[in-house]
């Protein structure tokens, strides 16, 4: 705001003090108003079924799913003086929640929330633990039973247990909430789904770069910065999780990080991206042979990639678990695979923010299903892992699988097949 342009009142203000009084960035929230309000009603009926009062939410998903928050650090790994404080607060029977910050976040939160109820605290002359007790007492909002999310990896043990002495000093009974956000996430709504047919959208568009990039003498570094910057021009974010391009035998363990090992001719390499829009992840990975591979790798990969076409038959809304599951077993002792496999099954989808991507609801043909059903409105990754003969590298084929109410689904479009390049 240019000098002459300030109000009479606030010309002895400074440029800290302008900014705060009024700096209001353009919205970037990725939904409306109502939705958000419908996300508050399924929390707190959740709340009501498990009898508790209060949900202090602070994951970071969370913290996004009700108010649209997103930051870029969350105090996660920070000196132990600088306590995480950011938090939605939710009432079971009241109609809005509370938005609780560090005051240096205050522009952020003008723009990249919903908030109308948001009280920010100076770190330097307030403890954020006592601060958010004393403010939801003052409300009226304890004592009661008060859940926080306790398998959060936010905030670390030491502080979730300061905050659990300070609520029961209070007067409150404090229980773990952390499946109540979980639990209601699950589900997604159709604006929800739309997110994530982009998010698909652009990880077929970080495979295509990683097929333009590889051959032999390229760095796996230099095939991870294509496809980072392919998504991002496609509009895609910053993935949960670092993406693996692993190449050799190093591919055999499918969580390495890419490096600056030169891919080598004769190498399979495997490439597993999310694909990000709006938070809302999608997990595709493909595989690629530098060079045409030997017969017996040809053979191998064929047989595990052929899963894809059983699931892709087998597929309707509100399958059973375990329909899938015996299936893709059979399918591979069939064709005398199995004893070679990695991991097999998949995850939930959906918001996710650093370090991870892997939702809460998880199967496989080694976690019990009896009686779930893959429900409309559910996003799930299947992964097809094998080890490969003559020490070439790992097969590792992932797709999603979306649900609704109509149809059931693969999600990406990069060819499931062997891919040959550059040697």
């Amino acid at each position: 705001m240019a000098a002459e342009e300030r109000r009479a009142g606030d010309v002895k203000l400074t440029d800290r003090e302008l900014v705060f009084k009024y700096g209001y960035p353009a919205m970037e929230v990725p939904f409306s108003i109502g939705e958000y309000k419908v996300r508050l009603r399924m929390v707190q009926a959740a709340m009501a079924e498990r009898g508790i009062d209060v949900l202090l939410a602070m994951a970071p998903e969370s913290m996004f799913y009700l108010s649209g928050y997103q930051n870029e650090w969350y105090q996660a790994q920070s000196p132990k003086d600088w306590i995480p404080w950011s938090g939605v607060a939710v009432h079971v029977d009241r109609d809005d929640f509370i938005l609780f910050d560090n005051l240096g976040e205050a522009i952020l939160c003008r723009f990249q929330t919903v908030a109308t109820d948001a009280r920010f605290f100076d770190r330097k002359s307030a403890s954020p633990i006592e601060s958010i007790v004393n403010e939801l007492k003052g409300d009226g909002w304890l004592p009661g039973t008060v859940a926080l999310e306790m398998r959060s990896y936010r905030p670390n043990r030491i502080v979730s247990e300061k905050y659990q002495a300070a609520f029961e000093d209070a007067g409150c009974t404090v229980v773990d909430g952390t499946d109540i956000m979980r639990d209601v996430r699950l589900i997604k709504s159709p604006l929800e789904l739309a997110y994530m047919e982009s998010a698909a959208r652009i990880a077929d568009i970080g495979l295509q770069a990683a097929r333009d990039t590889i051959e032999a003498g390229v760095t796996e570094l230099e095939v991870y910065g294509e496809i980072i910057r392919a998504m991002a021009k496609a509009g895609g974010e910053n993935p949960g999780i670092t993406l693996p391009v692993l190449s050799g035998l190093k591919s055999t363990n499918g969580h390495a990080l890419a490096s600056r090992k030169q891919i080598l001719p004769g190498e399979m390499v495997f490439v597993d991206v999310c694909g990000v829009y709006n938070r809302y992840h999608v997990n595709i990975a493909r595989n690629f042979s530098v060079g045409e591979p030997h017969l017996e790798v040809q053979e191998k990969f064929d047989k595990a990639a052929g899963v894809f076409d059983i699931i892709t038959d087998i597929l309707k809304p509100r399958m059973e678990v375990e329909v899938l599951n015996d299936a893709v077993q059979s399918y591979y002792e069939e064709v005398g695979i199995w004893e070679d496999r990695g991991y097999i099954g998949g995850y939930e989808l959906g918001i996710s923010f650093p370090p991870d991507w892997v939702g809460e609801f998880n199967y496989g043909p080694h976690v019990p299903s009896e009686g779930q059903f893959f429900r409309p409105g559910m996003v799930v990754n299947h992964e097809s892992q094998f080890f490969m003969p003559l020490n070439v590298g790992y097969h590792m084929q992932i797709d999603s699988l979306i649900f609704t109410e109509n149809e059931a689904r693969l999600m990406g479009t990069t060819p499931r097949e062997l891919m040959v390049v550059g040697s």
